[in-house]
């Protein structure tokens, strides 16, 4: 009896003592048993390697595109014609005198082609600018009146084209910055409105039921058979030419959503259809719970999951719409500048030949959406907890 007393007693003092010494507490795992549907979920979802990744990828993108201006080293309208069409400038660590701790890029020289007309540039080694971090330039506005000349990255003579120049001497390393806010915000706001459409249209159709989902049915089958460029254009074209790019940018918003909530919405009727006969929903509406109110605080709280992981398979579709349009001219037009914008010098195989980094805003388009598709399947895995 006095060894089981004395080992009770050691036990309570090595966990007060734990309590008390920091780094001697005992690690808490999550209990697979008791753990919330959102425990679970990021749980699973940490195991996808790829997804937790693209995750990191994605929120470095929105970073970096939201503060543009700082981490772009000119502003995207500022041109140089005697650096038109310029190629990218390397950055390099080792030069004739050695190796530098300091990156720095060389300078071009610029010769016109006797016979093609071409202008082409020659790296000039006697032209060396040294990269400054956190370097004072060009003033800028941020955000809600905030203004600001820091940069993540600059020199002090001369120019740095990271990611060459376009047809006008622009720098693309900050256009393709500037134009992922708009890309990327069309992609987040263009999903939000056709979500709420979606859980709102879909959720009646499956809570009502009857003719009233015949009707909405009906309309889905109809705008999900309309060949999707023909009805892009046939609704861009309704846009006034004479609208700001503030109205322009809605009005494409207000397309794309009206467009792609059916998607979202037949996901949502198919959860309706097989909840609406649940207990806890017969329980809600027998307690006199409105038919708003059971959509959005009984029923799409119970499967959130899957609608996360269905709206980040639909925000790289958004941004795919959004660049298909602006490429072919029927979308946002200059000066609005968007991927989309961008992409729209490839449209001359001449230029693109003389200067293949014009292609460059389609690199970024492609590593957004293949980092929304690897977050939406790793979502849609680990959707079902219990699966694992």
């Amino acid at each position: 009896m006095s060894d089981e007393t004395g080992g009770g007693s050691a036990n309570v003092v090595s966990r007060f003592v734990a309590r008390l010494v920091p780094g001697k507490q005992p690690r808490k795992t999550l209990d697979i048993a008791t753990a919330s549907t959102r425990q679970l979920v990021w749980l699973n979802f940490k195991k996808h390697r790829v997804a937790t990744a693209s995750l990191v990828v994605i929120v470095v993108i929105y970073v970096v595109t939201i503060f543009a201006p700082f981490f772009a080293p000119y502003e995207p309208t500022r041109f140089d014609a005697d650096r038109r069409l310029q190629p990218p400038q390397r950055l390099r660590f080792i030069s004739d005198e050695g190796l530098h701790l300091r990156p720095f890029v060389y300078g071009f020289t610029r010769e016109r082609n006797p016979e093609t007309l071409r202008l082409e540039y020659e790296v000039d080694t006697s032209q060396r600018y040294p990269i400054f971090f956190f370097e004072r330039g060009e003033e800028y506005h941020l955000f809600a009146g905030i203004r600001g000349n820091l940069h993540f990255f600059g020199v002090r003579e001369g120019r740095v084209y990271l990611l060459g120049a376009d047809t006008l001497g622009r720098d693309m390393f900050s256009r393709i910055l500037y134009g992922g806010r708009i890309s990327m915000s069309i992609g987040l706001i263009g999903v939000a409105v056709s979500l709420f459409l979606g859980i709102v249209i879909g959720g009646i159709a499956g809570l009502v039921g009857g003719w009233i989902d015949n009707i909405i049915q009906r309309l889905m089958e109809l705008l999900r058979s309309l060949p999707s460029i023909p009805l892009w254009m046939g609704l861009s074209a309704a846009v006034p030419q004479e609208w700001s790019p503030v109205q322009v940018y809605i009005g494409i918003v207000v397309i794309l959503s009206l467009i792609a909530w059916t998607g979202l919405g037949r996901v949502v009727r198919s959860k309706f259809l097989s909840l609406r006969s649940e207990n806890f929903v017969q329980l809600a509406r027998l307690s006199g719970a409105s038919n708003s109110r059971l959509i959005f605080k009984h029923m799409v709280p119970s499967f959130a999951s899957h609608i996360i992981a269905e709206v980040t398979l639909a925000i790289p579709r958004m941004i795919l719409a959004e660049t298909a349009l602006s490429f072919l001219g029927i979308g946002l037009r200059p000066p609005t500048i968007s991927w989309g914008v961008l992409m729209q010098t490839a449209q001359n195989i001449r230029t693109v030949a003389q200067a293949p980094w014009l292609l460059l805003p389609g690199v970024a388009v492609i590593i957004a959406v293949i980092a929304f598709n690897f977050v939406g399947d790793g979502l849609r895995d680990a959707a079902d907890p219990y699966s694992h």
